[in-house]
């Protein structure tokens, strides 16, 4: 799972663009309870989610031309200037060179060769979120792609991922964890990959946030104007989960997820 011990390529951050940062703020305040507290105008109407005063992610509006309302993922970099010339060495695309949030950190906006958008972080005074793993915040990320063992290269290339593949009903799902630990380390596994289900389907990390009742999520969140795309289903060892787009088509997933076993 996603922890704050915050190593080198595993995500760190996450925020949603939107072209609407009101309403977005409103709907995941009446899904997850969050609040948002803008930055002010300086800061170009980003700011944070934060869930008993701890920052669980953020928001901020569509700043790149042609893009649609999604959450980004961001992985940590002791370089981002560093991460981002590897990801054109391996294959990927910049949209945006490395540049310095004031003096929280450094970031770059990056494509992998398959066409999912990621960042990455360098901190500074913001280390990265506040809360993960908790009820209403962030737990797992996957990695939805048309070429898993192409994604898989590229991202072992930029952070020396280590993985795991396992059987899941109708296809082979791919476990990562951050470098220097062991593959099948349940502590230190924070996403998967696995390939597309449907042509139409697109190239995306998608974010999982822990909740305490996912049909009560579900409810909430077509109740805000969300849309359901998989309604809750239980996946065997794993959880109860369910996959959804906010009022403006960004898709995030939710999970109930089954207590570790401690063996």
């Amino acid at each position: 799972m996603i922890t704050t011990d915050f190593k080198p390529g595993s995500p760190s951050w996450i925020d949603l663009g939107s072209p609407d940062t009101e309403a977005a703020a409103t709907f995941y305040g009446a899904v997850f309870g969050w609040s948002f507290q803008s930055l002010g105008p300086e800061a170009g109407g980003y700011g944070f989610f934060q869930k008993d005063g701890r920052t669980v992610a953020a928001l901020g509006p569509l700043t790149e031309e042609g893009a649609s309302s999604a959450w980004t993922i961001y992985f940590q970099t002791p370089d981002a200037d560093a991460t981002t010339k590897a990801t054109e060495q391996a294959g990927g695309t910049v949209r945006v060179e490395a540049f310095d949030v004031m003096e929280a950190g450094r970031m770059a906006c990056l494509t992998d060769p398959t066409g999912a958008q990621f960042s990455v972080w360098q901190p500074g005074t913001t280390k990265g979120l506040d809360a993960v793993t908790d009820p209403d915040t962030l737990v797992w990320i996957e990695l939805h792609t048309s070429d898993v063992p192409k994604a898989l290269g590229f991202y072992k290339a930029l952070f020396d991922w280590k993985s795991m593949e396992m059987e899941v009903p109708g296809m082979t799902y791919t476990i990562v964890t951050p470098a220097g630990g062991a593959p099948d380390d349940h502590s230190a596994m924070f996403g998967g990959l696995a390939p597309l289900q449907d042509e139409h389907q697109p190239t995306a990390w998608i974010p999982y946030f822990e909740v305490t009742d996912a049909d009560a999520v579900v409810a909430r969140a077509e109740a805000a104007g969300g849309s359901v795309m998989m309604p809750a289903m239980d996946a065997p060892d794993i959880g109860r989960m369910a996959w959804l787009t906010d009022p403006f088509g960004a898709p995030f997933a939710v999970i109930k997820s089954v207590p570790p076993q401690n063996a």
